[in-house]
Order: structure tokens, then C-alpha cells, then sequence
């Protein structure tokens, strides 16, 4: 049983591979967090070890492990298991480890298989080793990398795995999910399906615990204080995600998503097109604010903040590349009264 959600294209590709005898010895999995790479690969090393004729068959004691992460034969490499301690780079001795572990006969099961889940954090001299292993195949051992930004790898890595992109699913296909298998609520449901952008786990994750959405409540409330303060505030602002930038790039990039989703829904109220809106519980306040942009200033706003991140990626200096960003960003002129609950 494939348990993923609205990715139905890269499961019948996979289930393609398998049955023809034609499975990659390395994938390459990408999209952006929460749409389902761990997911599918997971349900990949189950299909690879399952015995049943309908694998993966989700019941057996090799799918059952395999899906707890206690199966011998199916290994994550993460930042977690650097021997190292290295929460910024998977090293390359992580790698030396995984090449040893490589060359070793199945414990128990079909097929040995790595799952290297934030692929694009190997450090340069890892890719590289790990680039040799992906050179030089062993028989009964697949390796499948996870990626939210193919770029950061590189193409000589890239170019020995099958590609497969994870692409955002319909929003009414996580709603049907959250209703049906979750039992929330249908505005509830309805909120997290649109606020999760197509990323299925980021809607669960945030069905039962409310961490992120009050991360979301922190965050637009700093996106406010941003928007409507001077620049000594937005330059306070710019300072203190960059300096979180160094810990944890990826909060900080989600930060500028928020940024992005909220621009594009001013522009769709600006278009007339309220009912495509992200964040509809605070579709008042969208509109009033809407009213104190022009079109071409939003869609300059939207451009500067993809512009930054793209900078950031390319390991542009992050304070200067945020404050930047608050420089470009508009003063509004409509009426800016809160109205977030």
C-alpha cells in the first residue's frame, strides 16, 4: 500500500519500475517539505522488501518494521546521524560509514536501501565521496536522495539518479483527507488544506499539534510589525532572521514564504480573485491592506522577496540581503487596522 497523498503520477512510476524489473539503483525524490519525499520512500524500500505479490502490502513484519525505521536493511542518513554532530552538513564520514555499510549483504530482507534525506546538506568533500559509491553500483542496494533544492547538489550527483519532482497536491484532495481520515471539521479542514500549500504532511502535522499554527500566528504578527513600522523596525526585523539564518536556513525560508503567500493573495484580492486566497481566515484584513498597494507594487514586492531568496540560496551575506529586501518593501496607505484573531 502506497500511502501518499495526491501523488499519484510518481507512485505509477515507481509501481512501472518495479513491475518491469526496471527500478533505478539511485533516485533522486524533490519538493518542498511537508510533500511527501520521506513518504514515498519509505513506501519504496517496502515495496522493494515486501514479499507479497501486492507490495508493498503494508502488513508484513518487513513493511511494518520498515515503516517504524526499525528494519536492518533500510538506513536514513540525516543531519541527525552524523556521527560528527554537525547539524549544518552531512560529512563525509557519514558517507565513509554508508559506503561500508553498502558493501555489505542484505541482514534479512530483499534489497538494502539508503534513504539520505536532505541530500542538498552534504558537504562538498561527502557529495563527492558519495558520488563514487553512486558510480560504482553493488547489486541489491538502492539509494534514494531527498531534496528541497536540487541546485544545491551537484549535477554530477544529480545526473546519476532517476529524477522524480513531487508536485503540490489539490487542496480539495488534503481536504477530503483531513475530513475523511483525520474526522476534523470541514472549515478547519478547509483552512490547513489551503494553508499547506499542496504539502499533505505539513496539513497532518499541523491537524494534531498546534505548534505550527501558532508559529504562523508569531510570524504574521511579525510580518505586521514589519509592514507598518519604520525602517529602524524593519531593519530590527531583517537583523533577527538573519541571524537565525545561520542556525536554521530553512525557518527562515519559510518566513519568506509566508511573505510571498501573503503579497500573492493581495494581488488576487487586487484581481478580484478572493476565493483562490491562502489564507482565508484573515481575508478581511487582506482587503483593507490590499487597498493601500498598486498592482505593480505588489508584484515588485513579490519579485524582490524571490529575488532574496534566490540570493540566499546562492549564499548571498543574509543581513544584507534582508535588509534589502525591507527597503523594497512598500508603506501601504490603506486603512491597517488588525484584524487577526
Amino acid at each position: 500500500m502506497w500511502q501518499l497523498i495526491g501523488q499519484d503520477r510518481a507512485v505509477l512510476q515507481l509501481k512501472r519500475n518495479l513491475g518491469t524489473g526496471t527500478a533505478a539503483r539511485s533516485y533522486l525524490f524533490t519538493g518542498p517539505p511537508g510533500i511527501g519525499k520521506m513518504t514515498l520512500a519509505i513506501s519504496l524500500a517496502q515495496a522493494l522488501n515486501c514479499p507479497s505479490e501486492e507490495s508493498p502490502c503494508g502488513q508484513c513484519s518487513s513493511c511494518q518494521r520498515i515503516a517504524t525505521r526499525k528494519h536492518p536493511d533500510v538506513e536514513v542518513i540525516d543531519l541527525a546521524s552524523d556521527a560528527e554532530g554537525n547539524r549544518t552538513e552531512i560529512g563525509i564520514d557519514r558517507v565513509r560509514r554508508l559506503q561500508h555499510d553498502a558493501n555489505l549483504s542484505p541482514f534479512e530482507g530483499i534489497c538494502r536501501v539508503f534513504i539520505v534525506d536532505g541530500a542538498e546538506l552534504l558537504s562538498t568533500e561527502a557529495a563527492n565521496c558519495f558520488l563514487k559509491t553512486l558510480e560504482e553500483p553493488v547489486d541489491r542496494v538502492v539509494f534514494v536522495l531527498l531534496a528541497v533544492d536540487e541546485e544545491l547538489l551537484p549535477a554530477t550527483v544529480v545526473s546519476r539518479c532517476q529524477r522524480l519532482e513531487l508536485r503540490p497536491a489539490l487542496a480539495s484532495v488534503i481536504e477530503a483527507y483531513l475530513i475523511d481520515k483525520l474526522e476534523l471539521q470541514p472549515p478547519q479542514a478547509g483552512l490547513l488544506a489551503r494553508l499547506s500549500r499542496g504539502r499533505p504532511g505539513w496539513a497532518i502535522t499541523a491537524a494534531g499539534d498546534s505548534t505550527l499554527m501558532e508559529q504562523r500566528a508569531e510570524r504574521m504578527e511579525s510580518l505586521r510589525a514589519a509592514l507598518e513600522g519604520d525602517y529602524e523596525e524593519r531593519f530590527s526585523y531583517a537583523a533577527r532572521l538573519a541571524a537565525g539564518f545561520g542556525r536554521k536556513r530553512q525557518g527562515v525560508f519559510d518566513v519568506l514564504d509566508l511573505w510571498t503567500v501573503f503579497w500573492h493573495d493581495l494581488m488576487l484580492i487586487r484581481l478580484g480573485l478572493k476565493e483562490a486566497v491562502t489564507n482565508t481566515d484573515i481575508e478581511a484584513e487582506l482587503a483593507r491592506r490590499a487597498d493601500g498597494y498598486s498592482l505593480e507594487e505588489i508584484r515588485d514586492t513579490i519579485n524582490s522577496i524571490l529575488k532574496t531568496q534566490q540570493g540566499l540560496r546562492s549564499n548571498a551575506n543574509a543581513r544584507l540581503a534582508l535588509e534589502l529586501l525591507m527597503l523594497q518593501v512598500p508603506l501601504g496607505r490603506g486603512e491597517l487596522e488588525e484584524s487577526y484573531g
